[in-house]
């Protein structure tokens, strides 16, 4: 059984007085949810604020992206190193807006992925399609294409330290939602793929979080999917109670 993982993504919201809030509410919340995993991805100037608040608590702090360099001249980055250096465990790579805005490639993504893996930080590696992409019928392509290019070249006992999130594009901050049925058929298009690549073994381990406006009142019917074994979460999980209400689904 693959044991649920609950992750929230911040994005851009909070500094570090409102984290530590946070955690005071939130922990409380969830101290007695040993059914999952769960972690808070935080902006970068908020990591040492959300790794002191979170303690020794069950609650892991991640990032929501990194450079694949250990150090250098490249102004405005930041590396894997750093990220340990001040307690992250794990890291999103490949968000849908870091393709949309800022030209995240299916290349650049699994440079990142391979750097979190040298670094010894869980990778969390998003893939999805944008609305065009799927009112064409083109969301198994698509997958595969960023499977192939993010995720295939790493081996076996790398990718098995994978996390993969499907979040159809589509579906983020606008409200809309993939019915549970439509993101368990992405899901299991997507373990295909792995069975394809790294073997029934592997596809049986990998955990596939869904990831596209979950909100409380809709994660129970997601969950309820075999093929989900999570969520990666964003604006629901900027309030505490939201987030516990979605982690204790």
């Amino acid at each position: 059984m693959r044991k649920p993982f609950m992750a929230g993504n911040w994005k851009m919201y909070k500094n570090a007085a409102e984290t530590a809030a946070y955690f005071e509410k939130f922990l409380p919340l969830v101290a007695a949810s040993t059914h999952c995993d769960i972690a808070i991805c935080a902006p970068f100037v908020n990591l040492p604020a959300a790794v002191a608040a979170a303690g020794a608590s069950r609650v892991e702090i991640g990032a929501q992206n990194l450079y694949w360099a250990k150090e250098g001249a490249f102004t405005g980055e930041i590396s894997g190193p750093m990220l340990v250096n001040v307690g992250c465990k794990c890291v999103i790579v490949g968000h849908s807006e870091r393709r949309q805005y800022f030209h995240e490639t299916d290349e650049t993504v699994l440079k990142r992925t391979q750097a979190a893996l040298e670094n010894v930080l869980h990778p969390i590696v998003c893939v999805g399609e944008r609305v065009e992409e799927r009112e064409s019928g083109k969301t198994e392509a698509v997958l595969q294409t960023q499977f192939e290019g993010g995720l295939a070249p790493l081996s076996p006992a790398q990718f098995a330290k994978v996390t993969i999130a499907y979040e159809p594009v589509w579906a983020i901050g606008t409200g809309k939602t993939a019915t549970p049925e439509m993101a368990a058929d992405a899901h299991r298009a997507i373990r295909s793929l792995v069975t394809a690549k790294f073997g029934a073994a592997a596809a049986q381990q990998v955990r596939i979080l869904y990831g596209g406006s979950v909100k409380p009142d809709n994660v129970k019917g997601l969950m309820a999917q075999p093929e989900i074994d999570g969520a990666l979460v964003g604006g629901a999980s900027l309030e505490p109670a939201s987030f516990a209400s979605i982690v204790n689904f």
